[in-house]
C-alpha cells in the first residue's frame, strides 16, 4: 500500500484542529483543497475503526462524477482494499462506512446520524442544508465529530460568509488556501492563474489568491439544472473546445424551439486527438453535427477522416453569446464543470471598474463548446457551408 501524503498545510490544518466541529477549508483554483480533503477522509477511514462518514453534495449526479470518483481513483492509487455498493453509493474501507448522499432532498438524511461529513462545493447549498448537517453529527465517537467544507469563494454575500464566518465561533477552524500551495500544478496553469491579475481583479482574487470575490456582472441568467431532457427534440448537435493543457471539452446540446437542453460529455485535460477519437466513438453519434474549434484545422480534419461529422465552428464570441442568451438553457445536473462556469462566467472589468464588452477566459471550456454548438447552429443552417 502507498503512503498518503497531503500537502503539508492541509495536513496540518486537519491534524492541529481535531477538536473543532467545523472546518472550513476555502481557496483558489488549483490549490489542492479537494484532493487533500479526499485524502484525509481515507486516512481517517484507514486510522479509525466503526466510524460512519459521509460526503456530499447539492445534487447526486454532480456527486458521481467528482468526489466517488476522486475517492475511487485514490482508493485504488494507493491499492487500498475496498467494496463499493454502486446501487446504494456505500464504501465500506476496513470497519469503516463512506455513504455518498446528494442534499437534492435534505430528508434523504433526516434520521441519519454521522462521525464525519464532507460538504464539497458547500457554496451550491442552502443555509438549511448546513444546519441539517451539523445536527446529524451525532454519532457515538470517542474523538470530535467533524463536518468539512470546501469550495471556492465566489461571493462576499454567501451564508458561509455572512452567516458562518462573519459569526463567532469557537469550535469553527479555518482555512484559506491558492494555488502557491500546489506544488503539482502545471506551469501552464500557474501561468494562467497569474494572469488574471491583468485580465480581470475580482477573478484574479477568487481563483488565483482564494479571496472573497463579488459576483456581478454575471452574462447568463437563463438557465437552470435539471435531470433529464425532453422526449423530442428539433435538433441535437455537439460543440467540441480542444485543448491539452486546458481541458477538452464535449457538449450535447437538444434543440426545441427556443429552449436548449445541454450535457457535458468530456471534460478532460493531456487528450491527445487519437485519445479524443476513441472517446468520441463511444459518445458521438457519426451522424450528428459537432461544431470544433476552427483555430484547430488540423485536429479537425484528423476527426472528419475518422468518420465524423464534423464542422469549423463560428468563434465570433459576442456573436455566440447573444445566440446563448436567446434560449432557456437547461443544463443536465451531472455536467458538474458546464454548471461550474456558467455560475461565474462575467464581463471583464478593466482596472477602473469599467465593465467591458468582452467575458473573462478563464473556466469557460465547456461554456466554449456549447457557444460552439448554438451560435453555428445560427450560422450554419445548411451542411453544405461547413469548409475545411
Amino acid at each position: 500500500m502507498a503512503t498518503i501524503k497531503i500537502i503539508g498545510e492541509f495536513d496540518e490544518f486537519f491534524v492541529d484542529n481535531r477538536d473543532k466541529e467545523v472546518l472550513v477549508s476555502y481557496g483558489g483554483a488549483g490549490s489542492g483543497k479537494s484532493f487533500s480533503t479526499a485524502q484525509h477522509t481515507i486516512l481517517r477511514a484507514l486510522e479509525e475503526n466503526n466510524k460512519r462518514i459521509l460526503v456530499t453534495r447539492k445534487t447526486l449526479p454532480a456527486l458521481r462524477v467528482s468526489c466517488l470518483q476522486l475517492m475511487k481513483d485514490l482508493l485504488n492509487e494507493y491499492e487500498i482494499p475496498y467494496e463499493l455498493n454502486k446501487s446504494e453509493l456505500e464504501m465500506n474501507v476496513g470497519s469503516n462506512q463512506i455513504l455518498f448522499k446528494s442534499l437534492d432532498n435534505s430528508e434523504k438524511i433526516k434520521s441519519a446520524e454521522f462521525n464525519y461529513v464532507w460538504a464539497e462545493e458547500a457554496t451550491e447549498l442552502t443555509h438549511q442544508d448546513y444546519l441539517q448537517l451539523r445536527l446529524r453529527l451525532r454519532r457515538k465517537n470517542n474523538l470530535k465529530n467533524q463536518l468539512i467544507m470546501t469550495f471556492n469563494p465566489i461571493d462576499q454575500f454567501h451564508w458561509i460568509k455572512t452567516k458562518v464566518l462573519d459569526a463567532p465561533n469557537d469550535d469553527m477552524a479555518t482555512f484559506q488556501s491558492n494555488y502557491k500551495l500546489n506544488p503539482f500544478l502545471s506551469p501552464e496553469y500557474v501561468k494562467q492563474l497569474e494572469q488574471l491579475a491583468e485580465i480581470d481583479e475580482n477573478y484574479y482574487r477568487i481563483y488565483a489568491l482564494g479571496e472573497w470575490g463579488i459576483l456581478q456582472n454575471l452574462i447568463y441568467s437563463n438557465w437552470d439544472v435539471v435531470d433529464t431532457i425532453p422526449e423530442n427534440c428539433d435538433e441535437i448537435i455537439y460543440g467540441l473546445d480542444f485543448g491539452y493543457v486546458n481541458p477538452t471539452a464535449l457538449t450535447e446540446v437538444w434543440v426545441k424551439e427556443n429552449e436548449a437542453w445541454a450535457q457535458e460529455l468530456i471534460y478532460q485535460s493531456h487528450l491527445t486527438n487519437s485519445d479524443l477519437i476513441e472517446l468520441l466513438k463511444s459518445r458521438v453519434s457519426k451522424d450528428t453535427p459537432i461544431y470544433a474549434d476552427s483555430a484547430e484545422p488540423q485536429r479537425i480534419e484528423e476527426i472528419y477522416q475518422a468518420g465524423f461529422n464534423i464542422y469549423p465552428a463560428h468563434k465570433e464570441v459576442r456573436f455566440g453569446i447573444d445566440k446563448l442568451k436567446q434560449y432557456r438553457l437547461h443544463i443536465l445536473s451531472d455536467s458538474v464543470n458546464l454548471i461550474k462556469e456558467i455560475r461565474s462566467y462575467k464581463w471583464r472589468e478593466d482596472k477602473e471598474g469599467r465593465i467591458l464588452e468582452e467575458p473573462v477566459k478563464f473556466n469557460d471550456h465547456a461554456l466554449d463548446s456549447l457557444r460552439y454548438a448554438l451560435g453555428s447552429r445560427a450560422v450554419f443552417a445548411e451542411p453544405e457551408l461547413r469548409i475545411l
